[in-house]
């Protein structure tokens, strides 16, 4: 109900994406954190909750991206070591 009366409060938008992600809704997690990393400047742990949303639902290549581009975000913000788990999170669950 809050985010319908403030559609564009991030932090709405990303609460409501921790409690899908608690809830197991990964479908519905995977759209509201892309309608929110559309509109707010994320450091990363968003990115990290997509990729394993996509992976629960079996979209690995859209887990790869995703982790590729948190690690990324990260990085740029100052957050070394989320870049880094999320590099081995690449290195680890996409091996070829």
């Amino acid at each position: 109900m809050m985010l319908e009366g403030d559609p564009d409060n991030t932090a709405v938008m990303f609460g409501l994406a921790k409690e899908y992600e608690k809830a197991g809704r990964f479908d519905e997690l995977i759209e509201v954190l892309t309608d929110y990393l559309q509109r707010a400047d994320d450091e990363g742990n968003a990115y990290g909750m997509l990729a394993s949303a996509y992976l629960k639902v079996g979209n690995r290549e859209a887990a790869r991206r995703a982790y590729e581009k948190g690690a990324e975000v990260a990085l740029a913000h100052g957050h070394p070591s989320m870049a880094q788990d999320f590099r081995f999170s690449l290195e680890t669950e996409f091996e070829d």
